[in-house]
């Protein structure tokens, strides 16, 4: 594994379409988990199974590190609860009180809060062809998000459940510019501490489903999904999404995001049967268009470094 992650750790893009590929697997196996596990106690699993795999192929590198971790050891804990634990749950409670396709066009914005975010904060600059490639992203995902039935954007009312959707992308995006301060370490090193912190979070999250009766044991189905999710979802994708970032920064990285939705279509075809459309294809063209805009447009390090 190590072997590979060298390889592959001086290529970003290609890092992040896998991860975006992952995700979308993500989407996916969490159709296949209803009713053959319960939301908390899956996302308690899927923390529960990368410390397993932690404990196997990182333990060195975390105690080697430990030094440089325990400088920052507040926030990279604060970050596992926070971009790990915390989004999911937010997800999983709002899809119980909003529609697909508000959830859909709000994870649009995770783009546009990152970029946001990232100036805010660290004044990082955002050029006008960023911002159209963003536009041109969100109209891909609108398009998705309505099944090419663009009329029934009037019909959207904000609810309950949008809200914390709208606050879950707010915290993913606050945990992708909060990368920035990381210690020091191996991305490695660092999700390892990460994921621990968000083990500890998703805890709390399946006892109370339990106390509430709603806590599903996993089948044999179940118990899939989760091993599934612990290795791929959860523990590669995020290794290379911390990469990601480390090389081409959270703003960039971040728009890569907006090909989930487009993934997930594509794989609910070959996975779920579902049917291809018309709008799926115009809005894999916008997403991609506005992809490679926001390269385009991206100000070199360079010159970001004269002021």
């Amino acid at each position: 594994m190590s072997h590979l992650l060298s390889r592959l750790s001086a290529n970003p893009y290609l890092l992040l379409v896998l991860t975006m590929f992952m995700w979308g697997g993500n989407a996916i196996a969490g159709q296949l988990a209803v009713g053959e596990i319960s939301p908390m106690l899956l996302t308690a699993f899927r923390w529960a199974g990368v410390a397993i795999l932690i404990l196997i192929f990182a333990q060195r590198r975390v105690v080697d590190e430990w030094p440089v971790l325990r400088t920052r050891l507040p926030l990279l804990l604060g970050l596992g609860a926070l971009g790990f634990t915390a989004f999911n749950a937010l997800f999983y409670i709002a899809a119980h009180s909003t529609v697909a396709i508000n959830i859909g066009i709000i994870q649009g914005s995770l783009p546009v809060l990152v970029m946001l975010g990232a100036y805010i904060f660290y004044r990082t600059p955002v050029t006008g062809a960023q911002m159209i490639g963003v536009v041109a992203t969100m109209i891909g995902i609108a398009v998705v998000a309505a099944r090419g039935d663009l009329l029934r954007m009037g019909d959207i009312n904000f609810n309950p459940g949008d809200l914390l959707m709208i606050s879950a992308c707010l915290l993913y995006a606050a945990y992708t510019v909060a990368l920035r301060e990381r210690p020091a370490a191996s991305g490695l090193a660092i999700f390892s501490v990460m994921a621990l912190g968000a083990l500890a979070t998703s805890i709390p999250l399946a006892i109370t489903e339990a106390a509430m009766g709603d806590l599903i044991w996993p089948t044999t189905k179940g118990w899939a999904v989760a091993a599934y999710i612990a290795v791929f979802p959860s523990f590669l994708s995020q290794l290379f999404f911390l990469r990601s970032v480390e090389l081409i920064g959270p703003g960039r990285a971040g728009v890569f995001i907006n090909l989930v939705p487009v993934i997930t279509a594509a794989l609910g075809v070959f996975i779920l049967n579902e049917e291809f459309q018309g709008f799926h294809a115009a809005s894999l063209l916008f997403v991609l268009g506005g992809i490679w805009l926001a390269e385009r447009g991206h100000i070199p390090r360079r010159q970001k470094s004269r002021g």
